[in-house]
């Protein structure tokens, strides 16, 4: 089940980073004359998600099939599945009204405790790290634009 699982993920994920890089291509360069405009950041995502799924799924096809023992953790997790589904609805329909920041926190620290319950404080930090250190690299490094917050 997992490496079936595996191979259909890495094969999603790899169809979805090249949409992701292709359509990076299309963001308008940079006004100033800088060859570091707003679609860097998106196609290093793209390009990275490209390389990760294709490890992933050079790795599920070299793996040989592992027999389950009927364990839970091997079991299909709706909930917490179902958890980060609302959670990333939610986080499409807020992002404007409420900004980047704002949201991607939510997002995250949602995230972390569906996955891992307890740690808030790690949870907290890192998803505050990871919305500010990413909205200031792009917003204000490589020059893109990300709703802001409310006010």
């Amino acid at each position: 089940m997992t490496l079936r699982f595996d191979r259909i993920a890495s094969i999603v994920f790899f169809i979805i980073g090249v949409l992701f890089f292709t359509e990076a291509l299309k963001i308008s360069d940079s006004a100033y004359g800088s060859s570091v405009g707003p679609k860097i950041f998106p196609m290093g995502l793209g390009a990275s998600l490209i390389v990760l799924s294709a490890l992933l799924i050079v790795q599920s096809f070299k793996a040989k099939s592992v027999k389950t023992t009927g364990d839970e953790s091997d079991s299909p997790q709706y909930k917490r599945f179902l958890i980060i589904l609302g959670a990333a609805i939610g986080y499409v329909l807020l992002l404007e009204p409420l900004g980047y920041v704002i949201t991607t926190f939510v997002f995250l620290v949602i995230a972390f405790q569906t996955l891992e319950r307890g740690k808030w404080l790690p949870s907290l930090l890192i998803a505050a790290a990871f919305s500010g250190i990413i909205y200031y690299g792009y917003v204000n490094i490589l020059g893109g634009s990300l709703p802001g917050f409310p006010i």
